[in-house]
């Protein structure tokens, strides 16, 4: 059956991190994604695998930007496609002859997205940076980690939560409008926009008065005993997030303690020695035996699994939460449609699989495909 994006078509240039994982939602949501992909041997990129999984279910045409007959090619799958979308830093596409002048002349309607770290205007907006540096400036990192440094959370919230997932709401958001009105747009989606979105109920929590800009002193941060990790006999680890009343009173009663030896929950004088009850406690068994302790119970109690195991978990494949694809073990499409399931076509695939093909789509004749092979515009 189509996915839920069947009949969309998205020009994306290749680039790394925020932008491909955008291009990989809208593929496994059932979007077409025509990836322009830099000619064999560029700099500026990682060697092509079989195993970058961000560019799985796209079609490839490796084209050189460099060459006015390459760009024209791209231009042409403008043409074609309800949007663009792009990740290098601002002033790149237009000086390539790609920016959104060049691509909205050839297609009013079309939604040119934008994926940065700093955004496309502001004192940093030319600045090299990376996931760790847009999430320092929004807020966000310091607020995670131990009281004596941040710790970065993986680059899962700048390039991915707040980049690649902002760009892809706000591409559909974008092409829902044009379709209504006939008229196109740019989407400036920018990781230190979207992280700090990400942030928008901690900021409500502080002009509450609850929450501090203080590492480890906050209800969600690790310093209540009943929402945190530990460690169990084995080294492994649980994880704990009993933040409700009935819920902390199963999690004290599956652990055997006495409800009046533990405290009052929310007593944060009290805190210390309760985690070190559920601390000694938690150190008596080995992980599996308190995932397999607590089971069925609501004391919200889960074992930390590494990324090699979540696979096997029970859960996880009553669910198809993992999938594999072409030999490998990949997380599957999400969210879940009841009519029109997500699904992944295929995995990558190598620069250039595709560009005859599309080549072809586009209007091109064998004789005009020959010649861009020949001017080295197209492999």
């Amino acid at each position: 059956m189509p996915g839920p994006l069947e009949g969309v078509v998205i020009t994306e240039l290749a680039g790394l991190g925020p932008a491909p994982f955008a291009g990989m939602v809208l593929a496994d949501l059932g979007a077409r994604v025509l990836r322009i992909d830099r000619p064999p041997g560029s700099a500026g990129l990682f060697p092509p695998s079989p195993n970058d999984l961000l560019d799985r279910g796209r079609e490839s045409l490796a084209v050189d930007l460099k060459k006015a007959e390459g760009v024209e090619v791209v231009l042409r799958c403008v043409e074609i496609s309800d949007a663009f979308i792009e990740g290098f830093r601002p002033g790149v596409t237009e000086r390539l002859g790609l920016g959104p002048a060049e691509c909205l002349a050839r297609k009013t309607s079309l939604v040119y997205g934008r994926m940065t770290g700093w955004g496309q205007e502001g004192p940093l907006a030319g600045m090299a940076g990376h996931d760790i540096d847009y999430i320092g400036v929004s807020g966000v990192l310091h607020s995670i980690g131990p009281a004596d440094r941040p710790v970065p959370p993986l680059n899962l919230v700048g390039d991915f939560g707040g980049g690649g997932m902002l760009l892809v709401v706000g591409v559909l958001a974008g092409i829902v409008n044009a379709r209504a009105t006939g008229v196109g747009q740019v989407v400036d989606a920018a990781m230190i926009d979207g992280s700090a979105l990400l942030s928008t109920s901690h900021h409500g929590y502080m002009a509450d008065g609850w929450w501090a800009p203080i590492r480890d002193s906050n209800l969600l941060d690790g310093a209540a005993p009943f929402y945190s990790v530990y460690e169990t006999s084995d080294g492994g680890h649980v994880a704990v997030g009993a933040l409700e009343p009935q819920f902390f009173t199963a999690l004290v009663e599956g652990l055997g303690l006495d409800m009046g030896r533990v405290g009052a929950q929310n007593d944060r004088e009290g805190w210390p020695a309760m985690r070190a009850m559920l601390a000694e406690r938690f150190g008596t068994r080995t992980r599996d035996e308190w995932a397999d302790h607590f089971e069925g119970t609501d004391a919200c109690v889960a074992p930390v699994l590494s990324m090699t195991e979540a696979p096997d978990h029970l859960h996880n494949r009553s669910r198809g939460t993992f999938v594999d694809v072409d030999g490998v073990t990949q997380p599957a499409p999400a969210p879940r449609f009841s009519e029109t399931p997500a699904r992944i076509s295929h995995g990558p695939v190598a620069p250039g699989s595709d560009t005859g093909s599309v080549l072809a789509e586009l209007g091109y004749n064998e004789t005009e495909v020959g010649k861009l092979h020949d001017l080295g515009a197209v492999f």
